[in-house]
């Protein structure tokens, strides 16, 4: 039975709290990230590590693509530039992978997936606009000092600079709608491609829409990273 769902499906309870598919698997890359990161503090001096290497390899392009953007104040933001766009990338990616969408349970009269895309729930892209729009505006402030980042959107210099300022104001709250529907459109469509493209023709056929996805996936983890990069140095830059 094809099962297309926009809202996440609940699989089970922990103390009343509603545990769904795709908090499931941001759970599980959790645990595979703190599996990683324990492995590379233990090995990050051994040269013959080939998995040490390769994130080496990859952090240092990442830094390289940020560092055009945000300069000097790169080192500051580099950390949780790398943490999103990595996040991002995997919960993307995650969503592709063999029993991710495939392995059902039944619940009563449903048939619901066990896991899903983390990014293919809007309450995920939604979090991680808002956490990234408060990062920009903290950035902004900690830069120029409350009073000269507020006056970006509040100044009675004049009628027009006042105008100005409501649109400034309409304009940041709006990155948080951007963010996550961008995002999660993006994700969320392609798994409903492939699962209707496996449902008709199940044999072969899926496999270019999968390597399709899986460039999709990396390049909107990039444009969400960029982006927020790109918005992290507008916010510190002194507007005149």
């Amino acid at each position: 039975m094809l099962h297309v769902s926009i809202a996440p499906d609940i699989i089970f309870h922990i103390a009343g709290f509603p545990i769904s598919n795709t908090f499931l698997t941001s759970v599980i890359f959790l645990i595979l990230s703190v599996i990683v990161m324990v492995y590379f503090q233990l090995k990050k001096n051994d040269r013959s590590s080939s998995l040490v290497f390769f994130i080496h390899y990859c952090m240092n392009g990442l830094h390289n693509l940020f560092s055009p953007i945000l300069k000097e104040k790169t080192v500051m933001f580099f950390p949780f530039l790398s943490a999103l766009f990595i996040f991002v990338l995997f919960s993307n990616w995650l969503g592709l992978l063999p029993g991710v969408g495939s392995i059902i349970i039944e619940q009563g009269e449903r048939s619901v997936p066990l896991l899903k895309a983390a990014t293919a729930d809007l309450n995920t892209t939604l979090s991680l606009a808002i956490i990234v729009f408060l990062v920009i505006q903290g950035a902004g402030m900690y830069s120029l000092g409350v009073s000269g980042y507020l006056s970006k959107f509040i100044s009675f210099k004049g009628p027009i600079a006042f105008f100005t300022g409501i649109l400034e104001t309409i304009s940041e709250f709006s990155k948080i709608i951007s963010f996550a529907f961008r995002l999660f459109g993006n994700i969320f469509a392609g798994e409903v491609l492939l699962v209707v493209i496996a449902f008709l023709v199940p044999i072969l056929a899926p496999f270019p829409f999968l390597l399709l996805e899986v460039f999709v996936g990396f390049i909107q983890a990039l444009v969400f990273a960029m982006l927020t990069a790109v918005f992290i140095n507008l916010a510190v830059t002194p507007h005149h």
